[in-house]
């Protein structure tokens, strides 16, 4: 099957798969209930399920070894390679099985910026994958699409399997990216966050060599023209805190930093919904009653078709993708100024990292390669533990190059421009996950607000022994005993052991890159001594002993 598509309506390939492009979003609507691929929740968005992935495979995901591109790409654990000849078998596979079969496809732009923006193309097999794509993606003016040529294409069949035996992948779920054809297939899969982050890794991949860093971060910009960037992974705030009512935003998830300047690579916002609060992130809950919206996995009255955000019956990672311009204060253009600040955000389920600290350039440089947040076990006989998770660069598997390259684009820019990095915990305080308690969203807002403002400018510090970060003593609207978090434990001899550990957790982590980073950024990292290391190695080998294959 040869993927074609006309500017407006209904095309057909050359071998008999008919095509249906820039559909609006109510025909989508209507062409989903159709298939049976979406329910109406009461307020008008369109609530879809996708089966046993609820989230990212990113075991599964793949890139294609070929001349082009192969010295380029960090292969290894975040890039698994796979042959051409066993991707052109599963792609020539997957054009005979859409031979007979209806697809939908959407012309979209990704990059705000005309100098570093492409034309993406998205064939989906579904009609609310469709809406997914025009809503994360940027749609272009209507008279561009006449002249439409896409610079890369995505093809998600979620129906489709690779065939592991014949095709070597490692499952039935598949992203494959191909770098010279620029051309991303998806199969097995209905999460539809696989064609949101499969073209941040092509943006990722081809924005160095144009002079502008990639980031996974969300920007706001204040009334003074002031940007900032909040780099983080998913669930530490990126979102939340970018969709500050009195600053406009420019972009949630993923965006570059050129020469003086900062733009959106997306049109939309993929935002989770998990307990999302009308009271302190009032925006994004109000996205959630909307048309055009798609709610992935929310829980629904079935009588009423009231949503219940509270509810994890299907997973955790309830998601909404909605436009931009469901935010009120969203910058149209989706350009911005070069930051004058940045924000690390972790979400750190120890309870043991200050809510707000101030970043040395060394400091910035080890933090972003380690790229540190906790994530939450499941539940195990009422028991969950923390569990310590790093991702260099804030978002490794989206990096098809050595992050050791992005690190060295970020102090660059760190230098040249003097901007300020602040490490934000939106984590546990008082204790680990399950004794103390999540930081108040309030308070946050106020520390990362008293940051832009200029407000911690000169104010005292004290240095956390163990992280060796400079905590500010005095934040407005903050009560003082929460910025030193051993302060916030009952039990300090169990705050001094977890926060040992940590460090050491840092350590062992950061050994994988010390090799490629000068002498004063491993330096830069907390302070621990040899036994907590060796213990944690010891422990980090257990665990990975116990794991299950694949």
């Amino acid at each position: 099957m040869t993927l074609t598509s006309s500017p407006t309506s209904t095309s057909t390939s050359n071998v008999g798969g008919s095509v249906l492009t820039n559909l609006s979003v109510a025909e989508l609507y209507e062409r989903a209930l159709a298939e049976g691929n979406g329910t109406i929740a009461a307020e008008g968005p369109l609530v879809v399920y996708t089966g046993k992935h609820t989230g990212r495979s990113p075991k599964d995901k793949f890139v294609v070894r070929e001349p082009w591109s192969q010295d380029k790409v960090w292969w290894g654990d975040v890039n698994h390679e796979i042959s051409e000849a066993n991707y052109d078998r599963l792609r020539a596979r997957l054009m005979r099985y859409l031979e007979d079969r209806e697809l939908y496809a959407q012309d979209l732009y990704v990059g705000a910026h005309e100098a570093h923006r492409r034309s993406l193309r998205v064939y989906t097999e579904t009609a609310w994958a469709s809406i997914f794509a025009r809503n994360l993606f940027r749609v272009p003016p209507r008279e561009a699409l006449a002249s439409f040529e896409p610079n890369f294409t995505i093809i998600d069949v979620p129906s489709f399997e690779a065939d592991p035996a014949t095709e070597g992948t490692r499952s039935g779920t598949a992203i494959l990216l191909h770098l010279q054809r620029m051309e991303i297939i998806i199969v097995g899969t209905k999460y539809a966050g696989e064609i949101k982050k499969a073209a941040f890794t092509v943006m990722n991949y081809l924005l160095p060599d144009e002079g502008v860093l990639p980031m996974h971060s969300s920007i706001n910009v204040g009334e003074r023209g002031d940007a900032c960037v909040f780099f983080g992974l998913s669930g530490t705030g990126k979102t939340t805190l970018s969709a500050d009512p009195n600053r406009s935003l420019i972009g949630d998830d993923e965006h570059g930093w050129g020469e003086g300047y900062t733009f959106n690579f997306e049109g939309g916002c993929y935002a989770k919904t998990i307990r999302l609060s009308p009271m302190y992130e009032p925006d994004i809950f109000a996205t959630t009653k909307r048309f055009g919206t798609i709610l992935e996995n929310v829980d629904i009255d079935p009588l009423t078709r009231e949503l219940d955000l509270d509810s994890e019956r299907f997973t955790e990672n309830t998601r909404a993708a909605y436009p931009l311009q469901y935010i009120g204060n969203a910058d149209p253009t989706g350009v911005a100024p070069g930051p004058n600040n940045v924000v690390f955000l972790t979400a750190d389920a120890f309870g043991v990292l200050p809510p707000i600290s101030r970043l040395t350039r060394e400091q910035a440089a080890y933090h972003f390669i380690s790229g540190y947040t906790a994530k939450l076990a499941g539940t195990e006989v009422g028991v969950k533990e923390p569990t310590a998770t790093f991702s260099a660069g804030f978002g490794a598997p989206f990096l098809p190059r050595h992050p050791g390259e992005y690190a060295r684009m970020l102090t660059d820019r760190l230098e040249r421009y003097d901007v300020p990095v602040w490490l934000v915990n939106t984590g546990w305080t008082g204790g680990p996950y399950g004794t103390g308690e999540r930081m108040n969203i309030a308070h946050t807002r106020n520390m990362v607000r008293a940051a832009l403002h200029g407000e911690l400018d000169g104010v005292e510090t004290v240095e956390d022994p163990v992280f060796r970060l400079q905590v500010p003593v005095r934040v407005p609207g903050v009560p003082d005993e929460v910025l030193v978090p051993r302060n916030t434990w009952q039990d300090q001899a169990a705050f001094d052991r977890t926060a040992r550990r940590l460090a050491a957790m840092f350590h062992v982590n950061f050994a994988k890159y010390a090799d490629g980073v000068p002498e004063a950024v491993r330096d830069a990292g907390p302070a621990t001594n040899d036994a907590d290391v060796t213990a944690v190695h010891e422990e980090m080998i257990r665990a990975a002993g116990d794991t299950p294959a694949g």
